[in-house]
């Protein structure tokens, strides 16, 4: 998942796109705040290559990140070297300390197959947060909203580089299947083009609140998102 050529352009596409990593990180921090105003440290986890989490630390006294995908955790080593990101899998990692504040955002949390993985996420997410702290997942698509069929298609410029990506999703089942490919043109490379395919699974909004609740967890969605697909806020004692 995620390997080294959409890892170097993953944030120049969505960047691109205009998706504004600083904002949602100031509107999260704000979320945690409310409901934790002495939130001073944050994981992120599936953090990609640790954009959130780069402005996460102007916002919070100490922040980690954690990655499944090395290629992204290299890109992000390369731009940041201190920030702390630690290679592992959301279903089983364990940094051995916890934090005011977990978050796994961009639906990463979609790449659970089935609902006991997806408990087992939520439940390694709430084991790194202290009492009283809070857990803020991005979903993916309910079954009800996603929208089968869907096509997108963004050319973003980056420096000398141009990069294309379009985009088809069709439901199967429980499933979504995300196909996409990438154009890239270089002034000494030239072009070169590679696809994606990504499995999302459609879990509905009440396996995501018995998660949080079999986890040990109060939870609330909140529906606005960065994406439109609203917030998990879970409160753990």
């Amino acid at each position: 998942m995620y390997d080294s050529e959409v890892a170097e352009i993953w944030d120049a596409i969505y960047t691109g796109r205009g998706r504004d990593y600083g904002a949602e990180a100031r509107d999260v921090a704000e979320l945690i705040r409310k409901l934790r105003p002495d939130a001073d440290s944050l994981l992120d986890v599936a953090c990609g290559t640790g954009e959130h989490l780069r402005h996460f630390r102007g916002l919070f006294g100490h922040v980690e990140g954690v990655e499944l995908s090395g290629d992204m955790i290299a890109v992000g080593r390369q731009r940041s070297p201190s920030l702390p990101l630690h290679q592992g899998d959301m279903r089983s990692f364990d940094l051995g300390r916890r934090f005011d504040a977990v978050t796994c955002l961009f639906s990463s949390i979609g790449h659970m197959r089935t609902t006991a993985e997806l408990n087992a996420a939520i439940g390694r997410l709430a084991a790194h947060v202290g009492p009283g702290g809070i857990v803020v997942v991005e979903p993916w698509w309910f079954p009800d909203t996603f929208a089968d069929g869907y096509v997108t298609g963004d050319v973003v410029r980056s420096g000398e580089r141009v990069i294309g990506r379009v985009s088809h999703s069709r439901r199967e089942g429980d499933v979504s299947r995300v196909s996409a490919h990438f154009t890239v043109a270089e002034p000494e490379a030239g072009l070169r083009h590679f696809t994606e395919e990504l499995l999302i699974t459609l879990f509905t909004r009440e396996q995501y609140e018995d998660a949080f609740r079999t986890a040990g967890g109060t939870v609330e969605h909140l529906p606005q998102g960065p994406a439109g697909r609203g917030m998990f806020v879970g409160v753990f004692s």
